[in-house]
């Protein structure tokens, strides 16, 4: 079984530089989580320096929240530069099904092949191109019902996708694990999968991506189970969360995750 505490061990230790073109909603956060679980984190978009800097980061995450054409331009840009490079970049297909700049947008960067893919059901269905019930960036969708999608998706790019929920769903497309743990005030913090989306990045620099992306959500399951013990509605879990990522050790994440094989 994976030990989730030593890929953590093993990405603070490297402390990547995560480049992230992200929605202005989640960078202020994103940014205080990427800094508390141990990584680097840089934001930018201007198509004039993206692919720059991408020659220059450890890795990229790429999240569609708040879009127009000149960022995809830069997403794109980015995207190419660490495949070019043979490092990795994770994409976060916000509510890609909600329009058609955003059908689009997924099309054009999953055609890019992400090392990993990170969304809720509904993102990952309709991702794959099937139809589903997502509301916005809300998901209307349980996470079994994209198992399907998700191994689709993972044989067509040849990385990883994660199907996060409840209970999370992560696969190559052979091999699958889910990860539960977390805590019911996770999903009233809009930033949060966002977030994620920029420490699955951290923990696949160096690391196998299967592995790796198992390991960062079941480390944030953890650091929202040790926050949700202290906090009293979702601004108080907001930064209790952060305080738990950053005082979790390794020995914490490798006692408290629960990963099954699926």
């Amino acid at each position: 079984m994976i030990d989730a505490g030593h890929h953590l061990a093993q990405m603070r230790e490297r402390a990547p530089l995560v480049q992230n073109i992200t929605n202005f909603v989640a960078m202020n956060v994103m940014a205080n989580i990427l800094l508390a679980i141990g990584a680097s984190p840089a934001m930018n978009h201007a198509p004039e320096e993206v692919g720059e800097f991408a020659g220059l980061a450890d890795t990229l995450s790429v999240n569609i929240g708040t879009l127009d054409p000149e960022w995809v331009s830069s997403m794109e840009i980015a995207a190419r530069v660490m495949a070019e490079a043979g490092k990795p970049w994770v994409l976060d297909p916000v509510a890609v099904g909600a329009t058609a700049l955003r059908r689009d947008a997924g099309a054009r960067l999953l055609a890019l092949k992400p090392t990993v893919i990170r969304g809720n059901a509904s993102e990952i269905i309709a991702l794959a191109g099937a139809d589903a019930a997502g509301k916005g960036a809300d998901t209307a969708n349980a996470v079994s019902d994209a198992v399907e999608a998700a191994q689709a998706l993972a044989r067509q790019t040849g990385g990883v996708v994660a199907v996060t929920g409840e209970v999370d769903y992560v696969t190559d497309g052979h091999t699958a694990y889910r990860i539960a743990g977390g805590h019911a005030l996770m999903p009233r913090i809009t930033v949060l999968g966002c977030s994620l989306t920029g420490v699955v990045a951290a923990f696949a620099v160096g690391q196998p991506a299967l592995p790796a992306t198992v390991a960062a959500l079941a480390s944030y399951a953890v650091a929202g189970e040790m926050a949700g013990a202290n906090a009293a509605g979702p601004a108080s879990f907001q930064v209790a969360f952060i305080d738990a990522l950053h005082n979790m050790t390794p020995q914490d994440v490798t006692a408290r995750a629960r990963i099954t094989a699926a």
